[in-house]
């Protein structure tokens, strides 16, 4: 349990970590945006696809894998549907934000709470590697994260320290959803394979669905899909290093 604290809060902290230069800069133009995003889910399709499917089929079988996965996906659609979000208008010379900043902060909490269930259920898991890999790769997704939240509160026209402030409490949901993970993985033994391919299932989603999309359209999807391997690349070394 106390590793588990420590690696869903410096998870969740992260945030910060990736927002801390919005107190030193204001700007970022779309190149870079887009490439953030790519790099991502570049990190979220690695964990997903070489660390948390393969562990809830060696646990279980392809029937409560696939099962998990459904269901990561439909309960990220039905929240969608549900949870105000954000989309940013592509346009070359600044990122506008059609909505309060308010939904802003919904929308992000809302990506972040398959990552905090991600993070719990690979904790409860018996292969000792992966819940500080899972958390490492949640922690170095975050971080971009956590910069394009503040960056997106400040053209909100909302003070910078602020904005740091904002961007670093909206991982703390991850907290919370790894503890629930942790539990239910603990008391209920199906509920671990089936946890796991959950979180992949709603990470994919994101990836597919908000990720991706936005960062190919400003015209750089050459760079996003470079930064979108790099981002394989950088979660397949990990998983080299600590499995």
């Amino acid at each position: 349990m106390e590793h588990l604290l420590i690696g869903s809060t410096l998870a969740a902290l992260a945030t910060g970590l990736g927002a801390l230069p919005i107190l030193f800069f204001k700007n970022i133009n779309h190149k870079w945006r887009d490439i953030l995003l790519a790099f991502t889910a570049g990190v979220m399709v690695s964990a997903s696809m070489l660390e948390l499917l393969p562990e809830a089929l060696a646990l279980s079988n392809i029937y409560l894998t696939g099962l998990g996965l459904i269901l990561g996906t439909f309960t990220l659609t039905q929240l969608e549907k549900r949870v105000p979000h954000i989309h940013i208008e592509h346009k070359t010379k600044a990122i506008v934000i059609d909505r309060k900043a308010a939904l802003i902060i919904a929308a992000i909490t809302l990506h972040n709470l398959p990552e905090g269930l991600a993070v719990g259920v690979s904790f409860a898991s018996e292969q000792e590697s992966m819940g500080p890999l899972i958390a490492l790769a949640m922690g170095i997704q975050n971080m971009p994260e956590g910069l394009l939240v503040a960056l997106y509160l400040i053209q909100s026209n909302i003070g910078k320290f602020k904005a740091f402030l904002i961007a670093t409490a909206t991982g703390a949901v991850e907290i919370v959803t790894a503890l629930l993970g942790f539990w239910l993985a603990s008391y209920v033994d199906f509920i671990l394979p089936v946890g796991l391919a959950f979180a992949a299932g709603a990470m994919l989603f994101i990836v597919y669905k908000e990720l991706i999309p936005e960062s190919h359209g400003d015209g750089n999807e050459k760079n996003s899909t470079f930064s979108f391997i790099f981002g394989l690349l950088v979660m397949l070394t990990l998983i080299d290093l600590f499995s």
